[in-house]
């Protein structure tokens, strides 16, 4: 039931009240719910799904790295079709077979739509790197001033002057929502939630139930402390261990583009100038001519194919996550495109 139908029945029941409102006042009242009520689904409406992108578009598309897809994919798309339909315009159909410019539509619609969202993939990650490698020393230190007789809202204060890299906004955040009078489990629960990364809210849940079963706090800070630490510790240190099979993708595209360039400028070209010259001859009995740009349009097509899903292997052995592997896709992408267009 709305708080407009809760007070139509407030009023219905007004002949129960021992002074009831006039109508011009009951009108009155009426129109100010419906303004109230009005406002309130406005606002509603602008916190979530179309009505939050049309207010907010920008914080929209910044919030996590997929939702700039929603501006990265269409334009990717745009310069493609739009592309694809002049080239056909111009030079008519059989430019998909006798031309790249189609091919270098597809790539760099391709990077368009793919590189912002590695941009702000890598950003997000190195936030919640530096914020997760900070978190310890702060439990740490509020652990040691709790322990010399401080309040935890003075602890917090005296904590927040210092230096915690990404970190220290937070800190001063939740240094000011103590100060204004919330509870410290309250706070803490606001913390993890601006935080926003999963060890955060582990930490924080923990601390906080914790804190509500009667514990020692400081003790719970310094366990905190320790998990963080350790949880830190263990994803570098698979991140230094897979680092070698990372580096090995690389390598091995890096290879595969030089036996390419090599057979291509070797191999293929001699026998392309041996074909035509014994065709010219009239020679019978040779293997035929050799169509060299049908060789290294398809050449070219397996080395942006291996670059681009190699990335994505190299983002999910080194990182755990396919998506951080778009930022090695787009480079590995973009060096193929360089290599066939310019040197091969």
């Amino acid at each position: 039931m709305t708080i407009k139908d809760q007070f139509k029945n407030m009023i219905n029941r007004g002949d129960q009240s021992p002074s009831p409102l006039k109508s011009a006042e009951l009108s009155a009242a009426e129109s100010e719910i419906d303004a109230i009520t009005t406002n309130l689904e406005r606002d509603r409406q602008t916190r979530e799904g179309l009505g939050k992108f049309l207010k907010h578009p920008f914080k929209v598309l910044t919030e996590k790295p997929v939702n700039i897809l929603i501006l990265s994919l269409p334009l990717g798309l745009i310069l493609f079709v739009g592309g694809f339909a002049m080239m056909v315009a111009s030079n008519g159909i059989q430019v998909i077979f006798t031309s790249t410019v189609i091919d270098d539509f597809v790539i760099f619609a391709v990077l368009i739509a793919v590189v912002p969202v590695a941009i702000l993939d890598f950003r997000e990650q190195w936030r919640i790197k530096n914020l997760e490698n900070s978190l310890p020393n702060f439990f740490r230190d509020l652990a040691g001033m709790n322990d010399s007789g401080m309040t935890l809202p003075n602890a917090v204060h005296i904590v927040a002057s210092a230096e915690y890299s990404t970190l220290t906004p937070h800190i001063r955040k939740l240094d000011t929502d103590m100060s204004w009078g919330a509870g410290f489990v309250e706070a803490m629960y606001r913390f993890g939630k601006d935080l926003g990364t999963p060890l955060a809210d582990r930490s924080v849940d923990l601390i906080a139930k914790a804190s509500k079963a009667g514990g020692d706090i400081s003790e719970v800070l310094r366990a905190a402390a320790k998990d963080t630490f350790e949880v830190v510790n263990l994803s570098q240190e698979r991140s230094n261990n897979m680092l070698i099979y990372v580096i090995i993708v690389l390598v091995s595209f890096a290879v595969f583009l030089f036996v390419i360039a090599i057979l291509v400028s070797t191999f293929l070209t001699t026998m392309a100038t041996a074909g035509a010259s014994a065709a010219a001859a009239g020679a019978r009995g040779f293997m035929g001519q050799i169509d060299l740009f049908a060789y290294k349009r398809l050449f070219s097509h397996a080395a942006m194919l291996q670059g681009f899903f190699s990335g994505l292997v190299a983002g999910q052995m080194g990182e755990g996550r396919v998506i951080a592997g778009l930022k090695y896709s787009a480079v590995m992408l973009f060096i193929a495109w360089v290599t066939f267009r310019f040197f091969i």
